[in-house]
């Protein structure tokens, strides 16, 4: 999968970051650590989203 780059910095890295949790979130649902999987999924890419 070919990523864009938007140039902010801060998006880049962000996005970046939210492409690695849901690698790794999937690797933990092979292992069948599904509950820790789910609260990293949503809490690892929600950044910003907290009001």
């Amino acid at each position: 999968m070919e990523i864009k780059l938007t140039g902010n910095k801060i998006v880049d890295l962000t996005f970046s970051l939210s492409l690695k949790i849901i690698s790794f979130t999937e690797t933990l649902e092979e292992k069948r650590k599904f509950a820790i999987a789910n609260q990293l999924l949503r809490s690892g890419t929600s950044i910003g989203e907290t009001r």
